[in-house]
């Protein structure tokens, strides 16, 4: 006989408490603890284990486990496959997340298509019926006698559909809308997801299928339902991206076959979305050559070095606090850069509003833009254009040095390759190689060292 109890768990975390609180205990989130009914059977368990497979699994020794190098499929997208590590995995789980309307359906039915060339694809929609998704097949010239449209929610109907398709891949959109039967709660709850993910896993793992899941993301940009989510799928993959613009970002955070930040750019078009090969350019394209406060940082994503212009606004407070406001850049390094560019460089920062900008929409968060952002900072100050063929790297330390950063020769190559006459690194990265010609390298050990090359 079936035993069933009443729980309540957080749609946050997943905490789960016998009893109803106001208050999640594990995250401070109010109002998020939900009942749920759990039945648990025998039966189940078994089916479970039987669905499963792993009933039959024996420890091995590492040294006789049997390892396959298998090939990885590649897809027409060359900036997807730099972001999946080389290609599509073959019984991997990718999960896909970013904001609703950024492209997230339109850039798995683009790769179910390419991919349909190779085998057959099952599209799994709990969004969307046959007709909408034709609909935008169309616009997108889709068309392939092996891709398989599937409008279903229910997991034991998914499942069965698969073990009779046998397909090569599988999307899920999204897991948000699938709903396990055996699970007593609503669908998209912490309980649902987890289960559908782990019923998702064992598909792919099991029979060699690669899924593709996509996921829905809360209002703070994070995926939605539990962590677990993330930590169960082999590779996580954010769409970003501004709805006033046309560009989008793909960004790795988490990848078990390649490396991890990696990022792609894709321009989106009426018929879908076109890869970017050249970010750069695009992130530069619009730089004005007089301009005050702006500074060309050469930074890393990943594998790759792309060229960003970083923009300063400073103005004169009016009020009696400054204001420091930023966008694509971390607020928190600006307040340090200004307090080390006030005490090390003798700029009067504290009365002083500062507006600071990543341009082109991409977001950098690594050390070695810290002598680009200062740079940009005192050029506006000062109210002195810089260089409009000169770029700078290297991180900032609290007592005025420039610091080394990692990969230099990728990020001097590549300014050269733009067209850049002179870059500015730190001093001891200039050990142990040797500088392109058609480029001048200075490295510079200080602050003011820096900004009296960088604006006279």
């Amino acid at each position: 006989m079936a035993k069933s109890k009443t729980q309540f768990v957080c749609q946050n975390c997943g905490y789960i408490s016998p009893r109803y609180l106001g208050r999640c205990p594990n995250c401070g989130e109010w109002n998020t603890l939900v009942e749920e009914v759990v039945t648990q059977t025998k039966a189940n368990t078994a089916t479970g284990l039987r669905r499963t497979g792993t009933s039959n699994v024996q420890p091995e020794l590492l040294g006789e486990v049997k390892f396959e190098n298998e090939p990885r499929i590649q897809t027409d997208l060359e900036e997807l496959n730099r972001v999946l590590g080389g290609g599509v995995v073959p019984g991997s789980l990718v999960l896909i997340g970013g904001d609703p309307g950024i492209g997230k359906s339109t850039l798995l039915l683009q790769v179910s298509s390419q991919l349909s060339r190779k085998g057959k694809i099952l599209y799994v929609s709990g969004e969307e019926s046959a007709n909408q998704i034709k609909m935008r097949a169309d616009r997108l010239n889709v068309n392939s006698d092996q891709l398989y449209i599937y409008p279903q929610t229910n997991m034991d109907e998914i499942r069965a559909t698969i073990n009779e398709l046998k397909p090569d891949a599988v999307v899920i959109d999204s897991v948000q809308t699938m709903q396990e039967p055996e699970v007593q709660s609503a669908t998209g709850s912490v309980a649902q997801v987890r289960e559908v993910t782990a019923d998702l896993m064992k598909i792919a793992k099991g029979q060699g299928i690669t899924v593709f899941v996509v996921g829905h993301v809360t209002k703070g940009g994070a995926i939605a339902g539990p962590k677990i989510l993330e930590h169960m799928v082999d590779t996580v993959l954010y769409f970003e991206g501004d709805l006033n613009h046309s560009y989008r970002i793909l960004r790795a955070v988490k990848n078990r076959f390649g490396s991890t930040n990696e990022l792609g750019v894709f321009e989106m078009r009426e018929g879908g979305l076109a890869e970017v090969t050249n970010p750069s350019e695009i992130f530069l394209e619009e730089r004005l050559k007089d301009a005050t406060g702006s500074a060309i940082v050469v930074s890393m994503e990943g594998t790759r070095p792309i060229l960003v212009e970083i923009q300063a606004l400073i103005t004169a407070s009016v009020f009696g606090n400054a204001q420091r406001t930023a966008s694509g850049v971390d607020r928190n390094r600006v307040s340090l850069i200004m307090a080390v560019l006030e005490k090390r460089a003798g700029l009067m920062l504290q009365n002083q509003d500062a507006y600071l900008k990543a341009a082109g929409g991409v977001k950098l968060n690594e050390p070695a833009i810290d002598l680009a952002m200062a740079i940009s900072i005192a050029s506006s100050y000062k109210d002195r254009g810089t260089n409009p063929s000169e770029c700078y790297v290297g991180e900032l330390g609290l007592t005025g040095e420039i610091r080394r950063v990692t990969r230099i020769e990728e990020r001097v190559a590549e300014a050269a390759k733009l067209g850049f006459n002179r870059i500015m690194v730190p001093a001891n990265n200039l050990q142990g190689w040797t500088p392109p010609k058609n480029i001048e390298v200075i490295g510079v050990s200080t602050l003011s060292q820096a900004l009296k090359l960088a604006l006279g």
